[in-house]
């Protein structure tokens, strides 16, 4: 999930672009700005195990805009790790669902930045690596961090605009990504179980 602040050009007719539907994007902020209490929102997953390290995530409602909603369609992720990590490879691993996800949260802001500053895109596609010492989440050494090490995205994008314009969108896009935010700036995480014996 990524956000958008923009510089409002007045003399700019505000049409829908980039497949934004523009004007309600402004609306939006708008709204928002006005009543920054609907800015507040709670997104929400369910997980099973299936088998070995294989899983199944299902999203299904969320909360913001001071309501609770549902999305249209059923909305399912497994998880799982390649053979050679001793899974079935039934889908990719818990931490490649990390890539996928700063990628597609700097794109989808770029989308909106781009149609706010009237910018026809025509291409956006990436690249993203992540590097990662498995010594760590095996146990074999506490000196090594668990997760990735360092992770590079490498963006090619098209419009109708300069590449120093088209660049400053990417920075933009990365400066307000919610994904880019959590993975650089670490989020609270609290976990709890309730478990009993079969």
């Amino acid at each position: 999930m990524s956000s958008v602040t923009v510089q409002d050009n007045k003399t700019r007719e505000r049409v829908p672009m980039n497949g934004v539907d523009t004007p309600k994007l402004f609306a939006t902020i708008n709204v928002v700005k006005s009543q920054p209490e609907l800015a507040k929102f709670q997104f929400r997953a369910t997980n099973r195990w299936v088998k070995g390290t294989h899983s199944r995530s299902r999203i299904e409602t969320f909360s913001g805009a001071g309501a609770e909603h549902r999305h249209t369609g059923d909305i399912e992720f497994n998880a799982d790790h390649p053979a050679v990590l001793v899974g079935a490879d039934n889908a990719p691993t818990p931490v490649e669902f990390l890539l996928h996800a700063i990628a597609s949260c700097i794109t989808a802001g770029m989308g909106n930045i781009a149609a706010a500053r009237g910018v026809k895109l025509t291409e956006i596609e990436s690249t993203v690596e992540g590097d990662i010492d498995l010594r760590g989440i095996l146990g074999l050494s506490n000196e090594i961090r668990n997760g990735y090490e360092q992770m590079r995205v490498h963006f090619r994008v098209k419009g109708d605009a300069s590449p120093e314009k088209l660049e400053e969108i990417v920075k933009q896009s990365t400066a307000r990504s919610a994904v880019f935010d959590v993975l650089t700036n670490g989020t609270t995480v609290k976990v709890t179980a309730e478990c009993t014996r079969t």
